[in-house]
């Protein structure tokens, strides 16, 4: 493991002076998948690398991982990788893509590398070895990545260690807080300002996390009044606790068991992720309780039901998350009694509206006491609203501003507040997936080029290898179902013997389609014998190819869908 290296930053001749190139590879089309290079001459510095999670129309699909094409070649000039935080979509992608790229130097914090090191081991065995580590100690720490200058600040966001990078260079200073928040009354610290960063070198190039640019609530909910609500919620519990909430909330979390500790309460976590999270923020001493108040969710029983508190993953309504089995009675040692009482601590990750609802009227079925943000807050986002962005945008008065980390629309309304902040629409950048963007002599420009971003889809231990037809077919499949024809043809008489054998999967039930599968059957036959000419051989290719043309029409004319096709045929 490197040490944190402090050396001077040479003088350079200014006369000689490269472009500052920023070119965002995922992060500003869609929530997740961030990452982003910055470019000054030969050096190469990498801000995240984070997945993105499937789209209803992506059937299959594990994650997404950022295309890194355009890095082909230039491994020897990534100086670092650098971390902001430790969320999925932010370091997902960190164990294929540092592979990918030669395994470059990280930084990060230390629950940022500790979950990084947790994720490699998963994919690939003794993979952390081959890890280059500068862990960042203190927001003063300053070193070079090449001709980059690098410095950090704090910042508040819902997982610990996240912090945000100051990346210098002499066409520009980059200020990027990662995901952030800002909390008024912090619970053991002083609020956190930004004011201290509109004294950078100039030009000062502010690139936001945007995702809350739409929220126009006057004041966002405090870490007190959270706190005070869950521990009334715990506290005065007739049944048991279930509280449903993401792993990375290792603040809250650490302070649900301390306060269990405090009241005589008994804490179970349970889900993978949720108790892998947990053993890490022990190692670090981030979570101090033991086993005095931890214990394994298949001991619940052997305490009163009032003493017992379960955190537990799946609040998103994943499908094998526990709290998903705790509700469809699938779960091993949880079953929900009317008086338990359900917290959702978490918000809702866009896209999941639909499947968290179902959830709830699932739930509600079977628990008198369901508690989410609707009702009572149980949860604060780790996202600042319209008012925060317009609050640092005036304390650290950039030169240029660059929305980035949401969907276009999100980053177009935050473009609206920056110049509400006094911001000139002419210094106001909103850029694409695969824009490069230039800063030199105090001027920035968009080239008119752009790199290839496309989908890089992981499915299973594929990475890649479903492109844009894998997934039609898959699309085409889950619309309107496959149709499979098993033919037998005589290679001498180009005739079919026997009636070809049907399989439907997703298309007709084929018990209620008795008339539709004998003209199916006949339209084959047809087919073959136009085809094909008895003595002549046989060009199967164009025999299969006319099937699926021909028996598409076929079916779409009787039944106005589109199933795939697949003609299999057997040569006798």
């Amino acid at each position: 493991m490197e040490k944190l290296k402090h050396r001077p930053i040479r003088q350079r001749n200014t006369r000689q002076q490269s472009a500052l190139r920023i070119i965002p590879l995922g992060g500003m089309e869609e929530v997740g998948r961030n990452m982003t290079v910055f470019e000054y001459g030969d050096d190469i510095v990498i801000l995240d690398m984070g997945i993105q999670f499937p789209e209803e129309d992506m059937p299959g699909i594990d994650f997404i991982v950022p295309n890194v094409s355009y890095l082909r070649g230039k491994e020897k000039n990534i100086r670092g990788v650098i971390f902001t935080h430790g969320h999925l979509d932010h370091i997902g992608a960190a164990p294929l893509l540092l592979k990918k790229l030669g395994y470059p130097t990280i930084i990060g914090r230390d629950l940022t590398i500790a979950l990084i090191e947790k994720r490699m081991e998963e994919y690939a065995k003794e993979s952390v070895k081959r890890l280059k580590i500068i862990k960042v100690k203190s927001i003063n720490d300053r070193f070079n990545l090449g001709k980059f200058r690098i410095g950090f600040f704090n910042v508040e966001h819902s997982i610990m260690d996240a912090v945000g990078v100051i990346i210098n260079t002499p066409n520009g200073t980059i200020i990027h807080p990662g995901d952030w928040t800002m909390e008024k009354n912090p619970i053991n610290q002083q609020a956190i300002t930004y004011n201290h960063l509109s004294s950078l070198p100039a030009p000062k190039i502010l690139m936001l996390e945007s995702l809350g640019s739409l929220d126009t609530t006057h004041e966002l909910v405090s870490e007190k009044d959270m706190y005070a609500n869950l521990e009334k919620l715990i506290r005065e519990a007739r049944g048991k606790v279930i509280i449903g909430t993401f792993s990375s909330q290792i603040k809250r979390i650490s302070h649900i068991i301390e306060y269990a500790k405090k009241i005589g309460k008994k804490v179970a976590p349970d889900g993978y992720g949720m108790k892998m999270n947990i053993e890490i923020a022990q190692k670090l001493r981030y979570i101090k309780a033991g086993k005095e108040v931890l214990i394994s969710i298949e001991d619940i029983h052997k305490y009163p039901e009032n003493k017992i508190i379960i955190i537990c993953t799946g609040a998103q309504g994943e499908g094998n998350a526990v709290l998903s089995r705790i509700i469809t009675g699938n779960h091993r040692f949880i079953r929900i009694k009317k008086n338990d009482t359900v917290i959702f601590s978490s918000s809702v990750i866009p896209g999941n509206e639909r499947t968290i609802q179902r959830l709830k009227d699932s739930l509600y079925r079977k628990c008198d006491n369901v508690i989410h943000s609707d009702i009572m807050d149980v949860h604060i986002s780790g996202h600042s609203n319209a008012a925060n962005i317009k609050e640092i945008i005036k304390q650290v008065r950039p030169d240029f501003f660059l929305p980035v980390y949401a969907n276009h629309y999100f980053l177009k309304e935050a473009a609206k507040l920056a110049m509400q902040s006094g911001i000139s629409k002419d210094k106001i950048f909103v850029l694409d997936n695969g824009s490069i963007i230039e800063f030199q002599n105090r001027t920035a420009r968009v080239l008119n080029k752009k790199i290839d971003t496309g989908y890089v889809f992981v499915d299973g231990l594929g990475i890649g290898d479903v492109g844009h037809i894998v997934l039609r077919d898959r699309q085409t499949m889950a619309e309107d179902g496959m149709f499979v024809i098993i033919t037998t043809i005589d290679r001498q008489t180009g005739k079919v013997k026997n009636n070809p054998d049907i399989i439907s999967r997703g298309f007709i039930y084929m018990k209620e389609s008795k008339e539709l599968l004998t003209e199916a059957r006949k339209k084959v036959k047809e087919i073959v014998r136009h085809t094909t000419i008895a003595g002549a051989p046989i060009d199967w290719a164009y025999v299969k190819d006319n099937l699926r043309d021909k028996m598409g029409q076929f079916l779409y004319s009787k039944t106005r869908r589109r199933p795939m096709i697949l003609p299999v045929i057997i040569e006798v």
